[in-house]
C-alpha cells in the first residue's frame, strides 16, 4: 500500500464529482459504483479546520477495510465495499490508473446506494452528548433513563440512539419512535438489529486489543436490488469513541484515540466562538492528532500503516 506523509486537502480526479464532505470526496466510476477518496482534512466542533492531518484519510480508509473484511467474514454482514486495495481498484477499473499515486490507499470503490436518512448510534457507555443530556434533563433523546448513572460509566444494555443526517451543523439524537415514523416498523427493526450486532462484534475485538469502543454511528443503504448495506466509514476514530483500557475509569472523561488534542487545544482558546474562520492549528497539535490516528491503526490492525496489506473484497468467497 503506497503512502505519504504529504497530506492532502482536497482531491481532484478525472471524474465526476458528486459529493465533497467534510472529509471524503465522492467520485461517480460508472453508473452503479463509487470512488470515496478520504483527505486528511479534519473538522472540530463541526467546523473544518485549516490544517490537514498527515494520513488522517489513510487510517480512516483503511480501517473501514480492516473492519469490513472480518465482519463479512465471521458475521456475514452485507456491505457496499468492492475494493480497497489500490491494486485490486486498478484491475477493476484500468481507467484509475494513471492517476493512482492521488488516491491509493485512501480510497474505497463502493456499490453506488440509497442511503438511509437516518444515522444508527450504538451507546455502550454514558459518554458525548448523551451524558450532557442526561446530566442536566436525566433523558436520551427526551426518553428518561435509569437514575444514578455516572459518566464513563457502561449502560446496562448498550444503547440504539439514533440521530438526523445533518448536512450542516449537529447531527440531532432522536427516539426509535421517531425513525419508525420516518422509516417504518420494519426497516427501524432491521436496522437497529445489525446495529447491534456490529457494535457487540466490534466492542468484543477492540477489547482483546486493549480499547473500549464506547460508541460508535453506523450507516447503511439500499443497492440497487432494495439490500440493505453497511455503507460509509466503519468503526474508525472518526465515527466512533475509542477509550484506552488501561486508564479507564468512571466518574470522569476519558483520553480518546481520536482528535482529542485538536479539541483540547481550540478548548483551550478564549476567543474562538467555534464558528468559522477557525484558529489556525500550530505544528505540535498537527503531529499530536496525527500520531493519535496512527496509534489506534496500529493498536487495532497490529500493524503500522506502511507494514499494512490490505484484504481483498469478498473475504468470504472459497
Amino acid at each position: 500500500m503506497s503512502g505519504s506523509d504529504s497530506p492532502m486537502l482536497r482531491s481532484d480526479l478525472p471524474l465526476p464529482l458528486v459529493h465533497r464532505g467534510k472529509v471524503r470526496d465522492v467520485y461517480a466510476v460508472g453508473e452503479d459504483r463509487l470512488l470515496m477518496v478520504a483527505s486528511d482534512r479534519v473538522s472540530a466542533f463541526d467546523v473544518i479546520l485549516p490544517q490537514p492531518i498527515p494520513r488522517k484519510g489513510e487510517v480512516l480508509t483503511q480501517i473501514t477495510g480492516w473492519w469490513l473484511s472480518r465482519l463479512e467474514r465471521d458475521e456475514g454482514i452485507a456491505h457496499h465495499l468492492l475494493a480497497v486495495d489500490p491494486g485490486h481498484i486498478v484491475d477493476l477499473h484500468p481507467e484509475l490508473a494513471e492517476s493512482r499515486n492521488s488516491w491509493a490507499g485512501r480510497s474505497m470503490l463502493v456499490r453506488r446506494t440509497a442511503p438511509v436518512l437516518v444515522e444508527c448510534v450504538v451507546r455502550g457507555y454514558m459518554a458525548g452528548s448523551a451524558w450532557r443530556e442526561y446530566r442536566d434533563h436525566g433523558t436520551l433523546a427526551g426518553e428518561p433513563l435509569d437514575e444514578g448513572l455516572r459518566e464513563s460509566e457502561a449502560l446496562p444494555l448498550p444503547l440504539f440512539s439514533p440521530a438526523t443526517k445533518a448536512q450542516e451543523g449537529h447531527d440531532e439524537n432522536i427516539t426509535v419512535g421517531r425513525v419508525r415514523e420516518l422509516l417504518g416498523d420494519e426497516l427501524t427493526a432491521e436496522l437497529e438489529h445489525l446495529s447491534r450486532r456490529v457494535y457487540h462484534y466490534g466492542s468484543q475485538v477492540a477489547r482483546e486489543r486493549g480499547i473500549i469502543l464506547a460508541d460508535t454511528k453506523f450507516e447503511f443503504g439500499h443497492d440497487g436490488g432494495g439490500r440493505l448495506l453497511l455503507i460509509d466509514e466503519v468503526m474508525t476514530p472518526d465515527s466512533s469513541r475509542f477509550w484506552p483500557e488501561d486508564s479507564y475509569a468512571v466518574g470522569r472523561g476519558q483520553p480518546s484515540l481520536d482528535k482529542q488534542p485538536i479539541r483540547d487545544w481550540l478548548d483551550a482558546l478564549p476567543d474562538w466562538d467555534k464558528s468559522p474562520p477557525p484558529p489556525d492549528l500550530p505544528p505540535e497539535v498537527v503531529r499530536a492528532a496525527a500520531e493519535r490516528y496512527q496509534d489506534v491503526f496500529q493498536r487495532l490492525t497490529g500493524e503500522t500503516l506502511e507494514d499494512y496489506r490490505p484484504p481483498r473484497f469478498p473475504v468470504s468467497a472459497p
